[in-house]
């Protein structure tokens, strides 16, 4: 390969991976919760906060593979301050027992990282009857960020990041069926999912600016990233997954970002001193991009945030 071929897939190399965080802000005395911490870019999250002197509790619904994640996390930062707690986000009572453990033990919240999620996973239904993606998605973490919401504001200034999806541009809320009973899409109940991390951070945003809380929140897409979160898209032996198996196994991956690539956005929004009174926005690559129009709509944001309380049984103060 000449040099200047190899020069050109250097810069594609580059491109594909998209924006960097270059943030040096230091965590010490800093308390960070993350959801789904102990694999791709949740874990790679921890290990970059982590060695910025943060606490950082892993909050997972497996907690065998979480303390394996911790170690690792540990031997490699030299940081002790770590933490695992229980959370399935498919279960409404695991979101309040976490959220109450936390608050027990834990003087601060600094950092909220709302990470962890399913996709295009059959027609499963959560532990109280919701259609898994917006259950796990959306629910779990709208409960659990508002339950959480009074810690972070004797912390401020805290900050929620709320990781969703470019694919939040292909949903729809389907009001009349939220739960997709009248023929359920694996796509269409992911994009749905997504849409509602954009439209939870407007509105969260828009009621913390009200009461001038010190409380931030935003929404980002973390990029087409080789993690373990596809593993529903795909049946055993179709085409789809002989094609993914192709690009997984071959040099093709290099078209895809890596866990800590896709870790950059997130990492960005929790970090950067600039970024300390920003609000409401959408980041991709490490900056704030127009969401879907969808995504825009301030109506459909309070009837979001309505429904999700009845949904989830919060009071609606």
């Amino acid at each position: 390969m000449s040099q200047v071929s190899a020069t050109l897939l250097w810069l594609l190399r580059r491109y594909l991976a998209g924006g960097w965080c270059y943030s040096k802000a230091r965590l010490d005395g800093k308390t960070v919760l993350i959801t789904g911490a102990n694999t791709g870019i949740g874990k790679e999250t921890t290990r970059d906060l982590a060695r910025r002197g943060a606490r950082v509790i892993l909050a997972c619904r497996d907690l065998a593979k979480a303390e394996v994640a911790m170690t690792d996390i540990r031997e490699d930062t030299g940081n002790s301050n770590l933490a695992v707690v229980k959370l399935d986000l498919a279960s409404l009572a695991s979101v309040r027992e976490c959220a109450e453990e936390i608050k027990r033990e834990e003087s601060r919240l600094d950092i909220l990282i709302n990470n962890a999620g399913i996709m295009m996973c059959p027609e499963w239904q959560t532990e109280d009857g919701f259609e898994m993606q917006f259950g796990v998605n959306h629910l779990g973490h709208f409960l659990l960020t508002n339950l959480l919401l009074d810690l972070m504001k004797s912390s401020t200034p805290a900050r929620i990041i709320n990781v969703s999806s470019l694919a939040h541009a292909y949903g729809k809320m389907n009001w009349e069926d939220i739960q997709l009973k009248k023929g359920y899409d694996k796509r269409d109940a992911y994009r749905q999912s997504k849409l509602a991390n954009v439209l939870f951070t407007r509105e969260l945003s828009r009621r913390l600016r009200k009461i001038v809380s010190g409380v931030t929140v935003n929404a980002v897409h973390p990029g087409v990233v080789a993690t373990e979160l596809a593993r529903h898209m795909m049946k055993p032996g179709s085409l789809a997954s002989r094609l993914t198996n192709l690009i997984r196994y071959t040099p093709l991956i290099w078209m895809f970002k890596n866990p800590v690539q896709g870790a950059q956005t997130t990492i960005h929004c929790a970090t950067t001193p600039e970024l300390l009174n920003i609000s409401g926005q959408y980041f991709s690559d490490c900056t704030p991009k127009e969401p879907s129009q969808n995504a825009l709509d301030d109506d459909a944001a309070r009837r979001l945030w309505d429904m999700s309380v009845e949904m989830v049984g919060l009071n609606h103060n």
